[in-house]
């Protein structure tokens, strides 16, 4: 079966996503540390991409862990920062895809105002076929229910879709129904994926 559609993870695929580092920067390793460790920030993060209000649960979080309330409310104030860069070869490959006549759809945990947020600043968030985004969904990956919602939406079976994610729980469940998984860790590696399947030729991957 060939690939009929380019399904693509956005966090660390088509936008860095390494909240580490922002806070490292802001307030040092050792602070950051500790806040990570005494908060929650992965289920808080799973809430919102799950389709909770943002801001209600920064509030919610800040409020239950005073002592971390400022670098709280810099995850909601300066998400943007957190969100950056680009990764510009991803993108560069996303509309030569694109450009070819693939179809090309996101799928990605992301909170229904963070993903509206981040297409202000970034204008290729506007350019996929379609986006299926968790936070609109009500339900996040790895649950097999957002890949079957990709499968009806799209009309495509499993095996025609190509799908790059950061994750490898991501795409070990992509994989369990079938689809065609590219285990992202640099866009280097999926430009030689998509040379390999056909979907570009070299030059258009560079």
């Amino acid at each position: 079966m060939t690939v009929g559609a380019v399904v693509l993870d956005i966090g660390n695929v088509l936008i860095e996503w390494q909240p580490e580092r922002f806070f490292d920067r802001e307030v040092g390793e050792a602070r950051r540390r500790a806040m990570f460790a005494a908060v929650d920030l992965r289920g808080m993060n799973d809430r919102i991409d799950s389709g909770e209000n943002f801001s209600a649960v920064l509030r919610a979080t800040g409020t239950a862990h005073p002592d971390f309330a400022a670098e709280i409310a810099m995850w909601h104030d300066r998400w943007l920062e957190l969100a950056s860069p680009a990764i510009p070869h991803s993108v560069r490959l996303m509309r030569a895809l694109r450009a070819r006549g693939v179809p090309v759809f996101a799928l990605s945990n992301f909170g229904i105002e963070t993903f509206a947020l981040a297409q202000t600043e970034y204008d290729f968030l506007s350019e996929f076929d379609r986006a299926f985004v968790s936070g609109h969904l009500g339900v996040i990956k790895p649950a097999p229910e957002i890949f079957a919602a990709v499968e009806t939406a799209t009309g495509l079976a499993p095996g025609a879709l190509l799908f790059a994610d950061d994750r490898a729980d991501n795409i070990a469940a992509a994989e369990a129904r079938g689809w065609r998984g590219h285990l992202f860790d640099g866009p280097q590696g999926w430009a030689d994926r998509l040379v390999a399947e056909g979907l570009l030729d070299p030059a258009e991957a560079v």
